[in-house]
């Protein structure tokens, strides 16, 4: 019996510089099972004064992020900058991460056709309807994965739509240099007041722009302060009067938006939030693992220490742990 040389360890690339010294991120959220803290979920947020200033921060809120899904009202904005009409309901949807409801799907088929277009134009992944109900009843009407349920889509129609519009070319809607991706960069410097440091693909596989916190807080400040008639303020207008399709009967966003007149909410993937009130005041976070079960109660503690005072915030913070189908814990805000 012969033995062999062992096999030798592959030496592990060095840590990026930027994460050398870097200081560990405060707990924002704990998990708490049976009164035990089993987990902890760290992150980073801010909060702007009315007057823009920033009133408190936690963590690292000048680094970039990427804000995923709060990005949308930048994009929706630029399709009214690229001359495309929209209001209302569509305009809400535009800048929609919608749950896949009847009625989304119903409106983006509608969009669609106002329009000359079809579902085909649509470079959405196909998927399934964002929320777990509507998910559930979509499986067992036998319908499979569609990029018209895709949470996106009504983002993506009226970017066609504006594309269509101007004669720009279709296929490359979602490219970084496209006319169209140029004006949604454009707004997005000049809403959160910085520049953008990192490009990349967001999962819809729109051009996803790094924002840091502080710009994305203020970025949410500009569009409820703008001037009416504004891009801005009409998406803000549009979404704060459509909650519902932004994103959907059972979301935090539409609840957010329906108890507290004139504030304007966007969830993001990866645990991402931002949240302007009709006076100025704004806030944005992210959870750095991105875990969204903590969005509800680190949003309800933020506005409670804001001032805000409204039974919306109970239903926001409740998030519930169970074990054997009873409730025994739950994740709780822990700053």
């Amino acid at each position: 019996m012969t033995s062999s040389s062992p096999t030798p360890i592959p030496e592990q690339a060095p840590a990026p510089e930027a994460s050398v010294g870097a200081p560990v991120p405060p707990v924002l959220a704990e998990v708490v099972r049976s009164g035990f803290v089993e987990g902890r979920h760290r992150g980073s947020l801010v909060v702007l004064a009315a007057d823009g200033s920033v009133e408190s921060a936690l963590g690292d809120v000048a680094a970039p992020v990427f804000p995923r899904s709060t990005n949308k009202p930048m994009q929706a904005a630029a399709v009214l900058r690229a001359g495309l009409e929209l209001s209302g309901e569509r305009l809400a949807l535009a800048a929609a991460s919608h749950s896949g409801e009847s009625f989304h799907l119903d409106l983006v088929r509608t969009m669609l056709a106002e329009h000359g277009l079809t579902p085909d134009h649509l470079q959405t992944p196909p998927d399934l309807p964002l929320d777990p109900e509507e998910a559930e009843s979509y499986l067992a009407s036998g319908r499979v994965r569609d990029r018209l349920a895709m949470n996106c889509s009504g983002k993506h129609t009226a970017m066609l739509a504006a594309a269509a519009r101007n004669g720009w070319p279709l296929a490359s809607y979602l490219d970084q240099d496209h006319p169209l991706q140029q004006l949604v960069a454009e707004g997005v410097r000049a809403a959160s007041g910085e520049e953008v440091a990192h490009v990349g693909t967001d999962g819809c596989g729109a051009p996803l722009l790094s924002l840091s916190l502080t710009g994305l807080a203020r970025a949410f400040r500009h569009f409820v302060l703008a001037d009416p008639g504004t891009p801005e303020r009409r998406v803000a207008d549009a979404m704060r009067a459509h909650p519902e399709y932004v994103a959907g009967t059972r979301r935090p966003d539409t609840w957010l938006m329906q108890a507290l007149p004139g504030t304007l909410s966007k969830m993001g993937a990866e645990a991402v939030q931002a949240v302007a009130l009709p006076d100025g005041r704004a806030l944005a976070f992210k959870i750095d693992d991105g875990a969204t079960r903590t969005l509800g109660p680190i949003l309800a503690r933020l506005l409670r220490r804001m001032g805000v005072d409204s039974p919306v915030l109970a239903r926001l913070e409740d998030a519930p742990l169970l074990g054997g189908g009873v409730r025994v814990g739950e994740i709780r805000a822990a700053f």
